[in-house]
């Protein structure tokens, strides 16, 4: 099989670049190990940027996000029992983000890609990439029982970070940076409608909590949690108790129980791997960094990537230069640097280390009076919220 662009793994960063370059006359093939099921199924991200809300419009896979996404103009701090609003609009000039979670986008991708795209090939496990420093790169896998070879001018490794095109790098050439933290997230979806129209973000001694939403029927939050917690060792009961505890405030604000349809732990770590290209290889998404879901940010970082692969295919096609291309990896970094900066921020004011001491319990509070008493402060959060340029 021959194509120009082979895409590993059909995530939403994988499946969109498959988009963005058929429109832009690119021709490409998609292998997802998993089966459509699985991937339309898949829960992650819920939160999309500014940047990657105009990204779909323009691809044409916006019009069920606009029909059922629900725009959000800020965020709520809360701390000491107070509340405190972001304004993103007024702060931005204008900009906003989207809850929509990522199973949508993935169907709305999957089914334009069907319909008009190349061949995405479901339960196609890429087994090796080899020959990244030629000229045609070639992707191993194995497809409906038998090996198989997808000769390319380009590979883009979409496959997360335990897939084999990160493998494809050798490990002299790279550098990681990683940190992990000593919490991770127990995470419920609760068919209750949200108690508040907006993301809430909760800072208490107890630890971190979340209120976001997956609809206007289904709740999505989540609680702090020792690293290594097992989801089933809390109670239905004890998970609300808990979440009543760390969003309490002085006014009538009251959260909402209902029926608890999901929960699961997630770990919480940073990892960024450098570079992001080798030869004819590139890295987009989880294959190339990881960032803790406080900021919001997984997701949107792989869009930044994809996007900036895509424009530099298209330049290379239109004038027959490598210059962006060769820049890809700095380019994506710029950016990715910024949103692990962005995250780990967010990270360490709003969790409680299990070691933390009375000062920085202190720092903390300092930091988030210092975001509601400066608009300066309070500027660069919204900022950093709702997206950095792709």
């Amino acid at each position: 099989m021959r194509t120009t662009v082979g895409i590993i793994g059909a995530g939403p960063a994988g499946l969109l670049l498959a988009r963005l370059l058929h429109r832009a006359g690119i021709d490409s093939v998609v292998l997802e190990s998993r089966d459509r099921a699985y991937v339309e199924q898949r829960q992650r991200a819920g939160i999309l940027e500014q940047g990657t809300v105009d990204v779909l419009r323009a691809a044409g896979a916006g019009e069920r996000m606009d029909r059922e996404g629900l725009r959000h103009d800020g965020i709520e701090l809360r701390y000491a029992r107070q509340r405190h609003r972001v304004d993103f609009p007024g702060l931005t000039g204008g900009r906003s983000v989207t809850v929509y979670a990522q199973t949508e986008v993935c169907k709305d991708l999957i089914a334009l890609q069907l319909k008009e795209g190349g061949p995405l090939l479901f339960g196609a496990e890429a087994l090796s990439v080899e020959g990244a420093e030629g000229e045609r790169p070639l992707v191993v896998f194995r497809y409906e029982g038998r090996e198989d070879v997808l000769d390319c001018d380009y590979v883009v490794g979409c496959d997360g970070s335990w897939g084999v095109a990160r493998k494809a790098i050798p490990a002299e050439l790279t550098r990681v940076f990683e940190r992990t933290y000593p919490f991770g997230w127990l995470g419920i979806l609760a068919d209750v409608p949200p108690s508040h129209d907006e993301l809430v973000y909760a800072r208490h001694d107890r630890g971190f909590a979340l209120l976001s939403m997956r609809s206007p029927s289904v709740s999505r939050l989540y609680l702090q949690v020792p690293d290594g917690t097992d989801a089933e060792a809390w109670s239905d009961d004890e998970i609300w108790a808990e979440l009543e505890r760390r969003f309490e405030t002085d006014d009538d604000w009251r959260l909402e129980r209902g029926p608890i349809t999901q929960k699961s732990v997630t770990p919480m770590r940073s990892h960024v791997h450098e570079p992001m290209r080798h030869g004819r290889l590139f890295l987009a998404g989880d294959a190339a960094h990881i960032v803790p879901p406080t900021g919001a940010k997984g997701l949107n970082l792989a869009v930044g990537d994809v996007v900036t692969f895509a424009r530099a295919l298209t330049y290379k096609k239109e004038t027959g230069s490598d210059e962006l291309l060769d820049g890809y990896s700095q380019t994506c970094l710029r950016r990715v640097w910024q949103a692990e900066r962005f995250s780990y921020d967010m990270t360490t004011m709003l969790h409680r280390a299990p070691d933390a001491t009375d000062f920085e319990d202190r720092l903390q509070l300092a930091r988030l009076e210092r975001i509601v008493s400066s608009r300066a402060a309070e500027t660069d959060l919204a900022e950093g919220y709702t997206g950095f340029a792709l």
